[in-house]
């Protein structure tokens, strides 16, 4: 009997540790890296393969302000009045967007923080971070990545003359209408926004580093080689 409850014991426990190597704890992700660097593409696809979902400054402040939410109510103020969303109510949007119940497994912020006033903030509301992804691309690369981009004018599909051409040169494949290159990708607008991201968000790579918690993904060509080395990257 002594043989068959210790058999049984040990079959139970053996079963106990594999059901919690099915599960799996929640990811909270941060994406850094200068705009044209690739991270709304990455997000989307770790979105799809980790079931969690992106967040962003834009999307977060437009919906909080159409669902008339405490915060929302005063982030519209300010944008009324033509002034920045202080990061208090930035923060405090973010957390009560956290909140949401898609948000149990994990969640990818992408153009949250921006600064080390806004990373120290996201810090003392207590949201965990678990693994911080610095996507590493030159500048002249993001340059030219940029300035090869193109965009229907009439339906707002996106191409690129060297990695995603359109049947017809110039033509969207969509709908017809004209492509044509977006005022943000235009070279002195890029140089700019370059110039901010050093200057501003920049300075979180070593915040974060500090911290423990970045992984640099080097650049590559290939989006599927770098969503290889950012899942190899949060398996670590």
């Amino acid at each position: 009997m002594l043989g068959l409850f210790s058999a049984f014991l040990l079959l139970y426990g053996t079963s106990l540790t594999l059901d919690k190597k099915k599960g799996s704890d929640p990811m909270n992700l941060i994406l850094l890296g200068a705009p044209g660097a690739g991270k709304g593409t990455q997000a989307e696809i770790i979105c799809a393969k980790l079931n969690i979902p992106a967040i962003s400054t834009g999307n977060i402040l437009r919906a909080a302000v159409k669902d008339g939410t405490e915060m929302g109510l005063k982030a519209k103020s300010f944008m009324d009045a033509g002034a920045l969303v202080p990061d208090e109510v930035i923060i405090g949007i973010l957390k009560d967007r956290l909140s949401e119940a898609d948000c149990a497994n994990g969640f990818i912020l992408d153009g949250v923080p921006r600064t080390i006033a806004q990373a120290e903030a996201i810090e003392k509301m207590g949201i965990r971070i678990d693994k911080v992804l610095e996507l590493s691309v030159a500048d002249d690369v993001i340059v030219n990545r940029m300035g090869g981009r193109r965009v229907c004018e009439k339906c707002g599909a996106s191409y690129h003359i060297v990695n995603k051409k359109s049947k017809v040169e110039g033509v969207c494949d969509c709908c017809g209408g004209k492509l044509v290159i977006r005022k943000d990708d235009q070279p002195a607008t890029v140089l700019d926004r370059l110039k901010a991201y050093h200057e501003q968000t920049e300075p979180l790579v070593d915040f974060y580093r500090q911290r423990g918690k970045l992984a640099v993904i080097p650049f590559n060509d290939s989006i599927e080689a770098t969503t290889a080395e950012i899942m190899k990257a949060l398996e670590a």
